[in-house]
């Protein structure tokens, strides 16, 4: 163990302004509860691409896969993918299931701590989420923001808007997460499903998973629940404007910039619920895993691109340019 802390690693630095370098640094110190992960594939997502822009004080990256790589522990070796919402497990909101948002601890992984475009690691050893090994290492990093986030979006949904009603469900934008609620949606019961985004490639991808397309910006239809997967303000000002009265307007995607919501006669004239989801609960993890195995040429083909950390400054460029929609950062 001293061997490895004592050692160097290569990681990326996000400088801010579309510059990413790739650097020799120290690991970081692991501290007492923590392990050492050692870094096999990370995920790129388009959260990091504010880090890009702006620049980042830790390593970015948070779609973590790896191993534990601290010889003499119970858990070295062990496949693991990184849970990134730290948390005290004994507040109210943890005892109650919902670790994602702890009350006592407010830091994630790769945000506010070191991340994942990296090749080691440390993490809270209530962070590792064990990977079946059965799970192909590509597709280990889905289950967080892509399978994660999303299922726990509809999950969250369900009780407002039951599938057994056999409502219209709109998604809006095929990203990642956009298409993995459309997979989240299918099994979980869900029937006549529509997708609406301006990326012919994601599109098609949506509807061969069995959604039906929906011009973007159209009005023709009202829907009894959307799930809003942009971010974009003016999607989720039409969510406001299509969904049904007593349905549900999910926002799942993010915009760090303000959002102005004008009260006209569209939003005050009906009654509806408008919820935010973030992330998902540690026990959300088990149905997300068989999700996976459920749909597992589907989810193959999110991950279009896996590269070596080298590369990483050209292939995020790539990706923010929307030429590919679930890259890895592969450590070999």
């Amino acid at each position: 163990m001293r061997e490895i802390l004592n050692s160097r690693m290569r990681a990326s630095v996000f400088h801010g302004d579309r510059r990413i370098t790739i650097e020799s640094q120290d690991i970081p110190p692991v501290s007492e509860g923590e392990v050492l992960i050692k870094v096999s594939r990370t995920a790129l997502c388009g959260s990091d691409l504010k880090l890009w822009y702006k620049g980042a004080e830790f390593t970015a990256g948070h779609e973590i896969f790896g191993t534990v790589e601290q010889p003499g522990h119970p858990r070295h070796g062990e496949r693991n993918v990184v849970y990134i919402p730290l948390h005290c497990d004994h507040c109210e909101t943890c005892r109650a299931g919902d670790t994602q948002m702890c009350l006592e601890v407010s830091s994630l992984i790769g945000w506010n701590r070191p991340g994942g475009y990296a090749e080691y690691l440390p993490v809270p050893e209530n962070c590792l989420l064990p990977v079946p090994d059965d799970i192909e290492d590509d597709l280990a990093p889905l289950l967080l923001d892509t399978i994660g986030t999303s299922a726990h979006a509809v999950r969250f949904a369900m009780p407002l808007v039951p599938p057994e009603e056999n409502a219209p469900v709109l998604v809006m934008g095929a990203g990642p997460v956009g298409l993995g609620v459309v997979l989240a949606l299918q099994s979980l019961g869900y029937t006549d499903i529509h997708v609406a985004d301006p990326n012919e490639e994601r599109l098609q991808i949506a509807l061969s998973f069995g959604a039906k397309a929906r011009p973007v910006g159209s009005r023709e239809k009202r829907f009894k629940l959307i799930f809003e997967c942009s971010g974009a303000h003016a999607a989720r000002n039409l969510g406001i404007e299509l969904v049904l009265p007593r349905g549900a307007l999910m926002l799942v995607g993010e915009n760090a910039a303000p959002w102005t919501i004008e009260e006209g006669k569209i939003f005050r004239r009906k009654d509806f619920y408008m919820i935010r989801t973030f992330y998902f609960p540690i026990r959300d993890f088990e149905p997300n895993i068989d999700l996976l195995r459920k749909n597992m040429e589907k989810y193959r083909r999110f991950v279009d691109a896996a590269f070596g950390l080298d590369t990483l400054p050209e292939n995020f460029a790539r990706f923010a340019e929307g030429k590919l929609i679930k890259p890895v950062l592969s450590f070999g």
